[in-house]
């Protein structure tokens, strides 16, 4: 999800979160059962219901990015399927502050449903509360103003399957070393959720099913542009690592610029999201196995869908997760599109030929 500017805001804006339910699922940012996107769709009776409605969607963004015009794409493309139009679409660029100002904007358009990631707890919960008067409907991307009740305030947090991320980036480092090694974990330093359940869900997936893989190093990470000089560190008590877990992608270009300045080309690395640095670097059969990403117009449909529900009247789950996927060299291509919705990168995919 574009991990650096959306944990800077994180950071300033207070939004990390915790959660004390165990790591054997996706659990929400207060301890939330989660139920999968797929089983959140509209039946051709809710679509007939939707009809001449002439209801209208905001769309409050916290940046423009690859991965939230994806999430537009599938939130667009399910609006339109209940004849529901984009009436408002704003880029508060990870000031909470300007967020504050899009929702009045939308407010004025006089939107029945909106969508958004809200950047801060506290200012969001009180930036919002004129839609939740007004009778909008809320969906949730991720995040959750502080003190909101799910089914009064808004229809559903929507996010990635952050435990299948895990597991399936342990599942892909095991593939890479050929089931058995010794393997770094750069985990993010900071409490907050998102990062946190899927760091633990890959130690606890190599810990569980992969008893000739050892984790022999452990290092927290909570600024990315110290991550070369922490994979150094780690490689000088290590030098025999078979691979490294990094968190997220930006991180993992800098473990990647420490291998290539040891010249180490045995050790691999697996990582969160996508990125072109990485999967350049991972198309030309260097260092990097494998991203693990999360499916963004899934997302946005499954986001729109939860609205779309919600304005008939209809129960709606309160946390909602999106499936992950694993891209490796062989699905570069594809795993880029069903991801973003978009091509990959051309230098990827030039280099995948």
């Amino acid at each position: 999800m574009l991990m650096k500017k959306w944990l800077a805001a994180a950071f300033a804006g207070g939004l990390m979160l915790t959660t004390t339910a165990a790591w054997a699922q996706t659990v929400g940012p207060q301890g939330e059962t989660a139920t999968p996107s797929s089983s959140l769709t509209l039946s051709d009776a809710d679509i007939a219901a939707l009809k001449d409605k002439g209801y209208k969607a905001a769309l409050l963004w916290h940046t423009s990015s690859d991965f939230t015009n994806a999430v537009t794409a599938g939130a667009t493309d399910e609006f339109a399927r209940a004849g529901i139009s984009i009436a408002v679409k704003t880029d508060a660029q990870f000031d909470a502050a300007r967020q504050r100002s899009d929702i009045e904007t939308a407010l004025a358009a006089k939107p029945n449903v909106i969508l958004a990631l809200p950047l801060d707890p506290v200012t969001s919960a009180e930036a919002f509360r004129q839609a939740v008067k007004d009778g909008v409907k809320l969906v949730f991307l991720s995040n959750l103003p502080k003190d909101y009740k799910q089914g009064t305030d808004y229809a559903s947090i929507v996010t990635d399957d952050l435990y299948q991320m895990g597991k399936q980036a342990a599942d892909a480092m095991a593939k890479a070393i050929g089931g058995k090694g010794k393997v770094g974990y750069i985990f993010h330093d900071a409490n907050y959720y998102v990062t946190n359940q899927r760091d633990q869900s890959f130690k606890k997936t190599i810990e569980k099913d992969y008893p000739d893989i050892k984790i022999v190093a452990e290092q927290g990470i909570s600024e990315p542009a110290r991550a070369e000089e922490l994979a150094n560190a780690m490689l000088l008590q290590h030098p025999d690592l078979d691979g490294i877990y990094v968190t997220w992608a930006e991180p993992a270009d800098g473990v990647l610029s420490a291998l290539r300045g040891a010249g180490n080309t045995h050790t691999k690395i697996v990582t969160l999201d996508l990125a072109e640095p990485v999967a350049l670097d991972m198309v030309k059969g260097g260092n990097v196995a494998a991203l693990v990403a999360d499916k963004a117009y899934e997302l946005g449909r499954a986001m729109a869908a939860s609205g779309i529900k919600s304005l008939l009247g209809q129960q709606t789950p309160a946390f909602v997760v999106a499936p992950a996927l694993t891209v490796t060299k062989e699905n570069v291509s594809q795993g880029w599109k069903d991801s973003l919705n978009r091509d990959a990168p051309q230098s990827v995919l030039n280099a995948a030929k």
